[in-house]
Parts: structure tokens; C-alpha cells; sequence
């Protein structure tokens, strides 16, 4: 039985992503910081299932404590200061954990552990204000936050252990990928919830940033079955994973509130408090090399992944109501 260690298991991919390994016969070990509050209700249905051992990015020697105890084959390394707002606000955690944190775990890796296979979760705001459409493997990254800028840091470290090593250290730079796990901070799952509460009669607006803003939106369940294929290629490389569709903050909305027969124009208010201090207004993905090297698609529609997120948040919120 192999063994995978995810960090960043607590978080919406790591959730999906342990679900699919224990399905593939994986032991899994999830590393989750020191906390006095824990929140494992992404996982709680596989807890019983999983190892859940303390660990920080931040700290060198935890992460080597890690790797010796458990010698996993495959590290998967999902945890970072995912959010792009907050990293305007706090850039150098920003830098710490979702820069130099994947230093830390490849020097572990390289000390200790040099045939493990390393995934590093790089994300599609490294392209930031892009420079060409769509974005693919070979196109320049301009990232546009310090989140952005991180990732780039964290991407181009991975490559060089991978050429100066001889690691299997791949990155997979995936596009927006959301579902009902998203955190509520997101600004897709900020749009079902409130739209499903005022459905509800439980709010009357949602206050919103840009709604011109375009993403390449997929479905988080289907983003984790390309980081496992990419971990178990005969050579590392590194893969660009999105639908190659492109929405707009306005459509999510449009899509969200009319399949609640609502129209979000009565309901949607662009706020100046949530522009971004540089934005980014495009990313879509040429997903085609991971096509044609993975044999990886994405499966669950735009529509239809909108769809499940409002049928989540009505069903969550019809619950507390009673």
C-alpha cells in the first residue's frame, strides 16, 4: 500500500484529493498545523480512514519529522495562504508559507527522501495580467498579487530541485476550481450562499467587486484525479489544468441567482471595497497538454458545477432554518 502525504488536507483540494486516494488504495496522511480549533468537517467523513499528523510549513524540522516517520512516496503539497485578498494584507505570511514553505518541503525531500514523488500546487494567478490567450505551460507569468507572486516563487523552485536534483517534482498550475467545499470567502461561494439566503428571505444583497472579471471555473473534484496522473507519469513535468472556458463574475451570478429564479440584478451591488489594488481581468486555460500527456478532462459542466454549489447552500441553509 503506498503511501501519500497531503498537506493542506483540512482545505477544499485536500479533501477531494484524499477521498480519491484512499479510493486507489492509498495509506494517507494529512499534515494539519498546531491549532486550538482544528476544522475537519471537509474530511470528517474519511477521518476514521487517514492519519492526521501535526506539521508546519514554516518549520523545517517538522516537515523532516514527517518524511522519516512515514516515508511517504508521494507528498502532495496543497497547503499555502490561499486566499488573494489576504495576501495584500499579510504579504510576508504570504511569502513564508506559500513561497519558502515549498523550499523547506523539497529540501526535506532532497535530505532525506529523494525518490519521493513531490506535486507542488501552483495556480493560474502566476499568468496575472496576461500575456498572451489562452495561457498554456510556455506562457510568461506577470502575477499581479503578492499571493500571485508567491506562487511564482514556489513554481520555479520546484523546477529547479527538479533539473539541479534529479527530484520527480512536477507543479500543476490549476485554473479556478470551486465546489460546495469552497471556503465562504471565495467569491463563487459567496455568490451561492447569498444567493441561496436570499432565496431564503435571509438577506436582501450581496455586495460584490468586479463582476467583468473573467475566470476558467472547474470543478475541484475533477482537478485532483490530474494531480494524482501527474505523479504517476514516467517523467516530472509540469501541466497547465482548466476546462479552456471563460466566465465572468456577472455570468456566475446571472447563473446562480436565475436557477433560483431570481435575477441578480436586483440583488447584486458592486462595492469598492472589494476591488483588488491590481486586477486581474482574463485566465483561461489551453489545457490540451494535459489532455493529450494525462488523458485528463474535466467532467462537470459551468452550469452544472454552479448548480450543485446553490442546491449545497439551499439544502445547508433549509437545514439550520428548522
Amino acid at each position: 500500500m503506498p503511501t501519500a502525504l497531503i498537506t493542506g488536507i483540512t482545505g477544499q483540494d485536500g479533501s477531494y484529493l484524499a477521498e480519491l486516494l484512499l479510493n486507489k488504495g492509498y495509506h494517507v496522511v494529512g499534515m494539519v498545523r498546531r491549532s486550538s480549533v482544528v476544522t475537519f468537517e471537509r474530511i470528517q467523513h474519511v477521518l476514521d480512514q487517514i492519519d492526521i499528523i501535526q506539521g508546519d510549513l514554516h518549520d523545517q524540522s517538522s516537515l523532516m519529522d514527517l518524511i522519516e516517520q512515514y516515508k511517504p512516496e508521494e507528498i502532495y503539497n496543497l497547503a499555502a495562504q490561499s486566499f488573494v485578498p489576504t495576501s495584500w494584507n499579510q504579504p510576508v505570511l504570504t511569502g513564508e508559507v506559500t513561497a519558502l514553505g515549498v523550499t523547506r518541503m523539497l529540501e526535506a525531500i532532497r535530505l532525506l527522501s529523494p525518490k519521493t514523488r513531490f506535486y507542488q500546487a501552483s495556480s493560474s494567478e502566476m499568468f496575472g495580467k496576461v500575456r498572451e490567450v489562452p495561457q498554456r505551460e510556455s506562457t510568461p507569468f506577470y502575477p499581479r498579487s503578492p499571493y500571485g507572486v508567491a506562487k511564482c516563487y514556489g513554481h520555479w523552485i520546484t523546477v529547479n530541485y527538479r533539473e539541479s536534483y534529479n527530484l520527480f517534482a512536477v507543479s500543476g498550475i490549476l485554473f479556478n476550481h470551486e465546489s460546495p467545499r469552497r471556503g465562504i470567502e471565495f467569491v463563487t461561494r459567496k455568490i451561492t450562499y447569498n444567493a441561496a439566503r436570499i432565496k431564503l428571505g435571509l438577506a436582501k444583497e450581496l455586495r460584490l467587486g468586479n463582476l467583468d472579471s473573467r475566470r476558467d471555473w472547474g470543478y475541484a473534484g475533477d482537478y485532483v484525479d490530474a494531480m494524482w496522473r501527474m505523479l504517476n507519469q514516467d517523467k516530472p513535468d509540469d501541466y497547465v489544468v482548466g476546462t479552456g472556458d471563460t466566465h465572468s463574475v456577472r455570468e456566475f451570478c446571472e447563473k446562480a441567482f436565475g436557477y433560483l429564479d431570481l435575477d441578480y440584478q436586483e440583488y447584486v451591488i458592486q462595492d469598492p471595497r472589494f476591488y483588488r489594488p491590481a486586477e486581474v481581468d482574463l485566465l483561461v486555460a489551453d489545457p490540451s497538454y494535459a489532455g493529450q500527456k494525462l488523458g485528463w478532462e474535466p467532467k462537470v459542466s459551468f452550469e452544472g458545477l454552479v448548480q450543485m454549489m446553490v442546491d449545497y447552500d439551499l439544502k445547508r441553509l433549509e437545514k439550520e432554518i428548522v
